[in-house]
């Protein structure tokens, strides 16, 4: 199974094209992703302004979205074997227009919260399946590659979310500040998220469903014409008689199917992909990327440098995600996960000691020039880190470990943990800066990222290279 470069009969570059569009329009759910996660960092003020919001209030207001997050993945995984991966796209590009609105008109906390949560499915829906589609239609020696693009998109989303938050407010003069039409500025910021929402549903007409959910569904013949497309005639008849071997059973893909038959027990793969799904939050990650703005104010920095900050450490993941692109196929996924935890421990582990240097005048924390700069660096250091391995290298995995039967039921589980494990960390952040402090915060993020390279060597197989079809449980 090869496409341009090293072809089987039938295959070429048109294959390649063909491909390529699919890739360009799923992973438009990953900038949808990356967009509606990040656009809520430059508003947490002028929610708490607008709402009139506590601490913990202000956290629930940010995390409400993670709530829907984790019913999305679990709800998407499930609902993907039943009518198919492009049809929940579909459906999450529509969620994803209804939040953006929703969230810009909210005049009050609850309707914001709905809105959120709305956004929340459609995120949740996104991280999971965008994914596996893509690994169900990309060929084998270039999957990794294929799949990372996903995260690429979703740095590229929280990237232009910051862009867009931190042009917003330069030319309204602050989030708070009237803007067109006589709304916040904050509201705008959630409405610039309409146009790549709809760009996104409008697209998803022109792609094909997954081959593997066709041949689910007893859609042979179709399926056999989309191979056909994707990898020449000759390797879509082996590829169509692998996968109706591997969906062999007595009835369609369920979530009682996590269950091995032999031990009564729930697969060992399942475990895994919880695992890395779970590690992925626990190092902290988000805290970085929801409450960027406030992290570095609480340090010393201005607002406006604030946002300057996000922007960078946005364009630095991007690269740190190229460089995965370029190494994952080659070097395989296991070896990014267990340095890129190391380099996170390391870079978490000088971000405690800068923070425990500080002292608090008048409630705040503030760092001396030296230990403000070895933050910066060494919060940059830790998103390369992170965007070099947990952050693509987690959703490759998903989208690629499970075996056939399973994947829909698979993701929905790792998915659901996932996004829950998000919740909790976002939703304590807030109350662990006001209460305990950065040092000992992130201080237990430095603890996950050392446990995460433990959990890598031990738990992880390799799947580079290895057809979806040969994946065991």
């Amino acid at each position: 199974m090869r496409l341009a470069g090293n072809q089987t009969e039938g295959a070429g570059p048109q294959n390649a094209r063909f491909v390529g569009l699919i890739v360009s329009v799923a992973t438009l759910g990953g900038f949808l992703f990356g967009f509606d996660s990040g656009v809520i960092n430059g508003t947490v003020d002028g929610l708490q302004a607008a709402f009139d919001s506590t601490s913990i209030g202000t956290g629930f207001n940010v995390a409400s979205m993670l709530l829907g997050c984790a019913v999305g993945a679990f709800v998407a995984g499930r609902l993907s074997d039943i009518i198919g991966r492009r049809a929940v796209l579909i459906i999450a590009a529509v969620l994803f227009i209804v939040s953006a609105w929703g969230s810009g008109i909210a005049n009050d906390a609850t309707i914001f919260v709905i809105a959120r949560v709305i956004g929340g499915l459609a995120v949740g829906a996104a991280s999971v399946i965008a994914p596996a589609y893509i690994s169900e239609v990309a060929p084998a020696e270039r999957r990794g590659r294929l799949s990372s693009i996903q995260q690429v998109m979703i740095i590229v989303g929280l990237t232009a979310a910051f862009l867009s938050n931190y042009v917003l407010a330069q030319f309204a003069g602050g989030s708070q500040a009237e803007f067109w039409g006589g709304y916040e500025t904050w509201r705008w910021m959630f409405w610039a998220e309409l146009i790549p929402a709809a760009a996104f549903f409008f697209l998803l007409f022109f792609i094909p469903e997954s081959p593997r959910y066709m041949v689910a569904k007893g859609r042979d013949a179709e399926a056999q014409t989309l191979l056909s497309k994707l990898l020449g005639k000759s390797a879509a008849k082996l590829k169509l008689a692998e996968i109706k071997e591997s969906m062999t059973g007595d009835h369609q893909p369920r979530l009682g199917d996590l269950i091995s038959t032999e031990t009564s027990k729930v697969r060992k793969i399942v475990w895994v992909g919880i695992g890395l799904a779970t590690f992925q939050q626990f190092v902290g990650i988000n805290i970085v990327f929801y409450y960027g703005a406030v992290l570095w104010q609480a340090v010393g920095f201005s607002e406006n440098d604030a946002l300057k900050i996000n922007v960078l450490s946005g364009a630095l993941s991007i690269g740190a995600v190229f460089f995965a692109i370029a190494c994952i196929d080659r070097i395989g996924r296991k070896p990014l996960l267990f340095w890129g935890s190391l380099l996170m421990a390391s870079a978490l582990s000088v971000m405690v000691f800068a923070f425990a240097s500080g002292s608090l005048i008048d409630g705040e924390l503030a760092l001396s020039d030296g230990a403000g700069l070895a933050a910066l660096i060494a919060a940059n250091v830790y998103v390369v880190a992170f965007n070099f391995s947990w952050g693509p290298v987690m959703w490759v995995m998903l989208g690629e470990m499970f075996p056939n039967k399973i994947r829909g039921s698979g993701l929905a589980v790792s998915g659901f943990a996932q996004w829950t494990a998000n919740f909790m960390i976002i939703m304590s952040f807030p109350w662990l800066l006001a209460n305990v402090g950065l040092p000992i915060t992130y201080g237990f993020y430095a603890a996950a990222a050392v446990v995460s390279a433990l959990f890598v060597a031990k738990m992880v197989t390799e799947t580079a290279g290895r057809e979806l079809e040969s994946m065991t449980g």
